[in-house]
């Protein structure tokens, strides 16, 4: 008979049939025989139910016990990943710093600056690849699990108060979880 997956319902009708199919002539005495090799070949059939779902049960355990530990390494490589990109975050830092002074920037050798903008935006290329997003809240709503407030600015205008007036340094965002604040100036208004 050829394999097939059986489910309950099939498993005992597959069994029956199993039985059905083993036909003795009797005769002197042989029903005794017979009665022991239908028994013996019940328990047979029993035994080999038993050990193929103790096998499938197997099978699943390891296919679940497989899967936890590729969540567990990515998140692993996750938690590298992130440690080695912040570590990378004061190099664009400074780039960024070397960037903001513009009198001095245009005075640097056009075919060198040009080299540098490159090379920076290469990194930050690479590191987007890798799920890492640059923020900047100015004039957003001050949110400290955001914003790390280096500052409280005074402002007479009611709608700046509790709003990022100017950020000092850019925050990030690794694959939606923020890795890095933004630190920022915080309007306050005058009382």
């Amino acid at each position: 008979m050829p394999r097939k997956k059986l489910d309950k319902k099939n498993k005992k009708q597959h069994n029956k049939n199993i039985e059905d199919d083993v036909v003795f002539e009797e005769e002197d005495g042989a029903g005794d025989v017979v009665k022991k090799l239908r028994e013996k070949l019940k328990k047979c059939v029993e035994e080999k139910q038993e050990y193929l779902d103790g096998w499938q049960r197997s099978k699943a355990d390891f296919v679940n016990v497989k899967k936890k530990d590729e969540e567990l390494r990515a998140g692993l490589m996750s938690f590298a990943k992130e440690g080695i990109i912040l570590d990378i975050l004061s190099s664009v830092d400074n780039f960024e710093m070397a960037f903001a002074d513009k009198k001095v920037w245009e005075s640097v050798d056009k075919n060198w600056r040009v080299g540098i903008e490159y090379i920076h935006s290469q990194l930050l290329k690479t590191l987007k690849e890798h799920g890492l997003e640059q923020f900047d809240p100015n004039g957003e709503q001050f949110d400290p699990n955001r914003h790390d407030s280096v500052e409280s600015v005074v402002t007479d205008k009611k709608e700046e108060d509790h709003k990022v007036l100017e950020v000092m340094q850019r925050g990030y965002i690794l694959n939606g979880k923020i890795i890095r604040p933004a630190k920022v100036k915080v309007g306050q208004l005058k009382i």
